[in-house]
């Protein structure tokens, strides 16, 4: 399952891309907002640091400027993907786009059928979101296994695109489940390296090593 990071802190990027970990980076405006910079600085940065796609959302909702918008960002990098909304209009967008050549991300998809225009109209990934589901008490993963067996059925390339990951085990189910992709913030991915046991063992080590008197430096 490939990573990606989900935030526009380039300095979390830096940190998690220096360990060959990331995969590529999703943005959206509320990730922006928080950043405190301009859309086209920021994107351009990341895009510029990841060698994989990088995510950057139209904020349109109309058809004709969805795909202006798609145009001006897919400038700021050659791994852009382009991220459109899941509504009639961004589906047209996405088949505009994808058919220009783009990456198109679809982003905000909440059922199966979604996801499946999202494939007809030639996303290159589709972003399910798991989170906000299991907030309204769905459960999220049942959605991305509906679609992993959809897109399998029918040999459709869009990669599923796990979003709105809230925790470490959303990753091990989503990576259990077949997503090809998961996002998550940066805290999350670390958290993925931490467990109690290994914390216990690492303590009781250490203690014995001092009782040694040895260095091995």
């Amino acid at each position: 399952m490939k990573f990606f990071v989900d935030t526009a802190d380039t300095d979390a990027i830096h940190e998690l891309n220096e360990l060959g970990i990331v995969d590529g980076v999703t943005t959206n405006p509320s990730l922006i907002h928080k950043s405190g910079r301009g859309i086209k600085e920021v994107i351009a940065q990341i895009a510029e640091m990841v060698d994989g796609p990088v995510s950057a959302e139209t904020v349109a909702t109309d058809f004709e400027t969805m795909v202006h918008e798609g145009h001006e960002v897919a400038k700021l990098g050659e791994n852009i993907a382009i991220k459109v909304p899941l509504t009639w209009n961004g589906l047209k967008a996405c088949k505009r786009l994808s058919g220009e050549g783009h990456m198109v991300n679809v982003t905000l998809c909440f059922s199966a059928n979604q996801a499946l225009l999202a494939a007809k109209a030639g996303a290159t990934f589709v972003s399910p979101f798991i989170g906000r589901l299991d907030d309204i008490n769905l459960d999220g993963m049942d959605l991305i296994g509906d679609i992993r067996d959809i897109y399998d059925n029918y040999g459709f390339e869009t990669q599923i695109l796990a979003a709105s990951i809230r925790s470490v085990n959303h990753m091990t189910e989503a990576a259990r489940i077949g997503a090809d992709v998961a996002t998550a913030p940066p805290d999350v991915i670390k958290k993925m390296a931490e467990h109690p046991l290994t914390d216990k063992g690492l303590k009781a080590f250490l203690e014995d090593w001092a009782k040694t008197g040895q260095s091995i430096l």
